[in-house]
């Protein structure tokens, strides 16, 4: 039972849209990831994602919508809902979503991560 400092973590990466996991309990993953642009449209039948911002401003979009989400708040994106993540300049994000939970959704291309590092 150790201590994750966050900042620490998110210091040994710079890549965007590659999520690493930094923490697992009860069949969910606690992820960091940076994200800079537009990602994908997509959505996950099963999965429900918390998307927590830590610095930085996400906008959220949804077809019918965009919430822009800033620093200290975070957005659930229920499970069926299509959605594409996007910031205008780099955020860094804590993901709380089931290990099951494919970070393109349905939806598979050159941004499609399988495989995830732990740090």
């Amino acid at each position: 039972m150790e201590k994750v400092n966050l900042a620490q973590k998110l210091s040994l990466f710079n890549d965007h849209y590659n999520p690493r996991i930094v923490g697992e309990l009860n069949g969910q993953h606690v992820k960091l990831v940076k994200l800079k642009g537009e990602f994908v449209w997509h959505k996950h039948d099963v999965e429900d994602e918390l998307f927590l911002v830590i610095k930085g401003k996400l906008r959220m979009e949804y077809r019918d919508r965009t919430v822009e989400i800033n620093e200290g708040e975070f957005i659930i994106v229920p499970h069926g809902v299509e959605h594409k993540p996007a910031a205008a300049e780099e955020v860094q994000l804590l993901l709380f979503e089931p290990a099951t939970t494919l970070n393109t959704g349905d939806v598979e291309n050159e941004m499609t991560r399988t495989t995830l590092e732990k740090i």
